[in-house]
């Protein structure tokens, strides 16, 4: 049975000047009940008239809504490096109706928020608006988004400043270390193998970007989100600037690409920085993505094992040993591949310890059950954590663009709970032994030369 704590809580009375007043006991624990169910609120979806899905959320009571624009496409299908992050980028620097300068002149005005982003296989327009500025605010939004001109002055600005960016991370060598483990894993020709280097920010041109928003930032290739206190009148204003007409060249069609991971057969792969202060240690292998059916049993092993402050990794590695400040492991889920990840940075005459360590917490999954105390403690804390993630508005829109961007149905929160209660340490077990393999992981160290790393 899993319980969480829940504040039913004990009373006792405090006698002030006057009346009576009631307070709480905090000497006095509360009480743990059980959850029974785990619902989020779902959107409520139409199709505009151009195709475009619109899913509305309506929930809160501050007058703000937060509007996203969700465009398949990304790293996933560029034809050359940096060319799906600066397409999104520079959509904010000139458009044929409005200069850059004017446009973050007017959303400072109106005091809105904008966020441009683009991950493996999505581009993302994110807008933070008061209501009584939305339609002013979505006017220079769709400029934005139907017409850009990808100015070669601001893109060379624009490059120059990430150049710097890129170059300042490159050397950090937590940065190093999760570049290399997907290089080892995927190989270099693969989209999830493949990093930018420091040229390629300066061979990158306006007719890049046009091209690869000529195939992608289109009406039938995209969805919208609305989220907070919408009113009929937003909804007008999102289907009268985006969802009346077609926009984008509606003739190009996706077209679903495949890759085949090229591993390296190094089982440890170590990158010399002279002057790093300390080590960074990845450990890593392929694992299972979110469409598998023990997906969600496996997340609740690896927050045991790695996933959370309490964990088996933390426990050992930090609290007892004393050999880093803290240790993690995740499973990192991608087009058509999920990957497990342990990652940690320490003294560089600690690594080898680190990972003999990692490998001992395996092998006791494996060999011996976990305790129902323990496994309750996992559980009480995800069943926590998925309460507080969806608590207002707009967690609830990253939610479901979660859903949809991961190719998921609307049932996925409710299988994670029903995972999370169910799961027995028999289980855990049985996930340990084919899941956590020793032999699957391979061991990326960047840092300084020391006999406890190399």
């Amino acid at each position: 049975m899993i319980l969480v704590r829940t504040w039913r809580e004990p009373k006792c009375f405090y006698r002030g000047e006057g009346n009576d007043m009631e307070i709480l006991d905090r000497t006095v624990a509360p009480e743990i009940r059980q959850i029974e169910h785990f619902t989020i609120d779902t959107p409520v979806c139409h199709r505009m008239r151009n195709g475009i899905p619109l899913h509305i959320i309506q929930a809160g009571d501050e007058d703000v809504v937060r509007f996203d624009l969700l465009i398949k496409g990304g790293q996933w299908e560029q034809t050359r490096p940096l060319q799906a992050m600066f397409t999104n980028r520079m959509l904010r620097e000139g458009t044929y109706t409005f200069t850059s300068a004017q446009i973050a002149e007017k959303l400072d005005y109106y005091g809105s928020w904008l966020d441009l982003s683009s991950s493996v296989n999505y581009g993302f327009v994110t807008l933070y608006s008061l209501n009584k500025y939305f339609s002013q605010t979505l006017e220079i939004l769709a400029s934005m988004v139907k017409e850009p001109v990808f100015p070669e002055k601001e893109l060379s600005v624009v490059t120059e400043s990430n150049k710097l960016q890129f170059l300042v991370n490159s050397e950090k060598v937590e940065v190093i270390t999760r570049k290399q483990l997907n290089r080892s894993l995927f190989g270099e020709a693969h989209p999830l193998g493949k990093y930018a280097k420091a040229e390629d920010y300066d061979n990158i041109h306006g007719c890049d970007l046009k091209e690869f928003y000529h195939r992608f930032y289109r009406s039938n290739n995209a969805s919208i989100y609305i989220s907070g206190k919408v009113t009929s009148e937003i909804i007008s204003c999102i289907e009268r600037l985006f969802g009346n007409e077609e926009w984008g060249d509606v003739s190009m069609k996706g077209e679903q690409l495949f890759f085949t991971p090229q591993p390296d057969s190094r089982k440890r792969v170590f990158i010399e920085r002279e002057n790093a202060m300390q080590s960074s240690l990845k450990m890593g292998g392929f694992s299972i993505n979110r469409q598998h059916s023990d997906y969600h049993k496996l997340r609740v092993l690896i927050t045991l094992f790695g996933g959370y402050f309490g964990s088996r990794l933390m426990s050992n590695i930090r609290e007892e040993k004393g050999y880093t400040y803290g240790i993690g492991a995740n499973l990192v889920c991608y087009p058509e591949e999920g990957v497990l990840v342990i990652s940690t940075e320490a003294a560089n005459e600690y690594i080898n310890q680190i990972i003999e360590e990692v490998y001992k917490e395996i092998d006791i999954l494996a060999l011996e059950k976990v305790s129902d105390e323990e496994l309750n403690m996992v559980k009480n804390y995800m069943l926590g954590d998925m309460c507080r993630s969806y608590e207002n508005a707009f967690s609830l829109s990253e939610a479901w663009i979660f859903i949809e961007t991961s190719g998921l149905d609307n049932c996925y929160f409710e299988e994670s709970l029903n995972a999370i209660r169910s799961i027995t340490p028999l289980e855990i077990q049985a996930l340990a032994q084919e899941y956590l393999r020793k032999e699957d992981l391979i061991e990326i160290i960047a840092g300084k030369k020391s006999a406890g790393n190399i």
